[in-house]
């Protein structure tokens, strides 16, 4: 236990609702048998108050008939298999309708405390389900201790309440030995159905008080270290080390694909050194497009590779800065620049045609 101490006081994190969803999977929930058993002391009270009658004389019918007549059934070979039978299904049909009452109690007592669950994680085999040290460590257990002490507190409470329903009745019980049978069994109904009000009233405070119990606990051992969340925030995100590496090539991979754009690129606009602006303009081009832009470094090299290249390098600083700040890679230049562009263009295609530009193979 001392071991565990330390690192439950380091879990100091709200479990996410991944976290949760990974222990409802696991058929990891918060649940008290004490809820459990508060729902199939109500489905016990509704068989009593409005299906005990019936029950019993639908039981008590068969019985009769084979007491008065044990003499003219056949027993023998075949004859014993159907009347086993007989019998069978007469006493199953009987009690079918309360075991329904307390199948749906059940039902209802765990979806009342976590959503429906379907997991074969509990009953997978584990070692340490047969392993007897670990059984010895969960006999000995905080765990254990709590539970023996909740079961201890819930036996000496329910079994004080049912002395104090029965002590009033204690006559009644003595002279019901020689009452009529049909009288025995209203009265043994009346008192069945005050002894589990009166345990009901008390196993609800203490249904009550487990959930809430059993639902801390549960909170408790969900809740993540700091490490926990970080861990599984990477994983739902992506570790920041890989995304910016995958950041890092990606812009890699579109700066190769730009310079390899600058040798079909018309002119390049320049800052003289600080930007540069690669456009590209056709006949059948609506406007004059950017193909490569960059600053300082990245700038350098696309002159380097424009004059490798042959392509116009025309020193502009206003319209380098102005083009460099408005206008994308892949985008065509804003309206305003059509003017000092086109002049651009335009001087450049009367040196390529009239002063015979060095053609680019």
């Amino acid at each position: 236990m001392s071991s565990e101490a330390p690192e439950q006081d380091s879990k100091t994190e709200d479990p996410s609702q991944r976290k949760l969803e990974e222990a409802h999977k696991k058929g990891d929930v918060a649940k008290s048998q004490e809820v459990t058993t508060w729902f199939m002391l109500v489905g016990v009270a509704i068989i009593c108050a409005t299906m005990a009658p019936w029950t019993a004389q639908q039981i008590s019918q068969p019985l009769q008939l084979i007491m008065m007549n044990a003499d003219q059934f056949n027993v023998e070979g075949s004859g014993f298999g159907a009347f086993f039978n007989g019998l069978a299904f007469a006493m199953i049909g009987a009690v079918l309708a309360p075991l329904g009452v307390l199948y749906i109690c059940g039902v209802v007592a765990n979806l009342i405390q976590h959503q429906p669950l379907f997991s074969a994680e509990p009953i997978k085999p584990k070692f340490s389900k047969v392993s007897p040290l670990a059984g010895a460590k969960r006999l000995f257990s905080a765990d254990a201790l709590v539970n023996f002490g909740k079961g201890l507190v819930k036996i000496t409470v329910v079994g004080v309440v049912v002395v104090l329903v029965i002590w009033p009745e204690r006559d009644r019980l003595d002279t019901m030995m020689t009452a009529d049978p049909i009288i025995i069994l209203a009265d043994v109904q009346e008192i069945a159905v005050k002894i589990i009000t009166a345990v009901l009233v008390v196993v609800t405070f203490i249904a009550a008080a487990d959930y809430f119990y059993m639902r801390h606990k549960w909170w408790k051992k969900q809740m993540m270290t700091v490490q926990e969340t970080r861990d599984e925030y990477k994983q739902m995100e992506g570790d920041p080390h890989v995304k910016g590496r995958i950041r890092q090539l990606r812009q890699e991979k579109a700066r190769k694909r730009m310079m390899a754009a600058v040798p079909d690129a018309t002119v390049v606009v320049t800052n003289p050194t600080h930007y540069a602006v690669a456009l590209k303009y056709e006949k059948n081009m609506a406007a004059p497009k950017c193909v490569a832009k960059g600053a300082d470094a990245v700038a350098l090299r696309i002159r380097a590779v424009a004059k490798e290249a042959d392509v116009p390098i025309i020193e502009n600083p206003p319209l380098a800065r102005a083009l460099f700040a408005s206008v994308e890679v892949d985008d065509d230049i804003p309206g305003e620049h059509y003017k000092a562009v086109a002049e651009i263009i335009g001087f450049v295609m009367r040196l390529k045609h009239g002063q015979g530009w060095k053609a680019r193979n």
